[in-house]
């Protein structure tokens, strides 16, 4: 099957299967964001005001609370290499690691938060929940809502354990052991507005 990818503005012609490396060598040249299927490159939508403002909540919780820790936060810059072959970049990773600071791909992350949008829900819920999990460094997927607050927390104690759910409304505190931290909710959605929210004009 022949499938057409579109970037900068112009189709590029996919009738192969790609490499990992030829997929990495081309999105580095990208100005969108793409993630790898396995097979091909996979555009990524954009996201929201509010979707940038807690991604940009998460990274300066874990900055402050990371800081001469061993482990390090980054954004989806870094992909993550799922064991069927893809390469998602989450919206924010923990890993503890060190590694060359010219890879592109992180190390045994630890910590994975995605923050869904309405159009990715299933896609976070069910696909990446399922690919994170079989990936045996990963302990925590954080699942954040940006409709409203809230977080569910997907974790394990030991690599190949089953994910436990644990959902947190806006009074609680996100607990994550692994990586020695803890922080509450409500501070994710700093400077959030929601819709029932806005003032009226």
């Amino acid at each position: 099957m022949r499938v057409v990818c579109y970037a900068r503005g112009m189709s590029v012609a996919l009738s192969k299967v790609w490499t990992e490396e030829e997929f990495l060598s081309w999105a580095r040249r990208q100005e969108g964001r793409y993630e790898f299927d396995g097979f091909k490159p996979v555009a990524m939508a954009g996201g929201s005001a509010n979707h940038g403002r807690i991604v940009g909540n998460i990274q300066a919780a874990l900055r402050g609370r990371l800081r001469g820790t061993p482990c390090s936060y980054f954004g989806p810059e870094l992909g993550i290499r799922t064991t069927s072959g893809k390469i998602r970049y989450p919206d924010t990773l923990v890993t503890c690691t060190r590694f060359p600071g010219t890879s592109y791909i992180a190390p045994d992350p630890v910590i994975v938060f995605e923050v869904i949008s309405p159009d990715s829900g299933g896609r976070d819920r069910i696909e990446k929940l399922r690919e994170y999990a079989a990936v045996p460094s990963i302990r925590r997927y954080v699942i954040v809502e940006s409709a409203g607050i809230g977080l569910t927390v997907m974790h394990r104690l030991e690599a190949g354990d089953a994910f436990t759910a644990l959902p947190l409304s806006a009074e609680e505190t996100l607990h994550l052991p692994d990586i020695g931290i803890e922080v509450p909710v409500a501070e994710f959605y700093l400077d959030v507005e929601f819709d029932d929210e806005a003032p009226a004009g």
